[in-house]
């Protein structure tokens, strides 16, 4: 298994070289924590677990080894990437919030990193209608 010896961030990705001398790059869509971080606290981690892991704690954000063999890229067409294409006035956090999903697995959907199943892409879609049924009463 591979360990890590060194972490950068460049051009929207993050980097890790091993200590075998491998480098693996995996795109900060794969890690929303880390995408919506300044390059500030991106810079504030440490490697601990024999280097089998890294770990951002003022972000509360942890990445494994494991996650830079991924090699999923993002895909924005896809369904809830177009549904939040065609409303950008939406506030993802707050998206996120009102259906009860933590906001970077909303994040991975709509970067096209993870594929909803069927599902959960309903409740994705039923959330989105209750709160425009909501802000219609509202006006009403």
């Amino acid at each position: 298994m591979e360990k890590i010896q060194e972490i950068w961030f460049d051009n929207g990705r993050i980097f890790m070289r091993s200590v075998s001398g491998n480098v693996f790059s995996r795109p900060l869509e794969a890690f929303p924590v880390l995408k919506d971080a300044s390059d500030v606290e991106r810079q504030q981690f440490y490697i601990w677990g024999n280097g089998e892991y890294v770990r951002w704690k003022a972000l509360d954000e942890d990445i494994s080894v494991d996650s830079f063999m991924e090699t999923q890229e993002p895909d924005f067409d896809n369904e809830v990437s177009n549904i939040f294409k065609r409303c950008p006035w939406l506030d993802i956090a707050e998206v996120a919030k009102f259906i009860g999903m933590p906001k970077a697995v909303l994040d991975r959907f709509i970067y096209g990193i993870w594929q909803p199943k069927e599902d959960t892409l309903s409740v994705i879609k039923r959330g989105i209608k209750s709160m425009s049924i909501e802000l219609s009463s509202a006006v009403s």
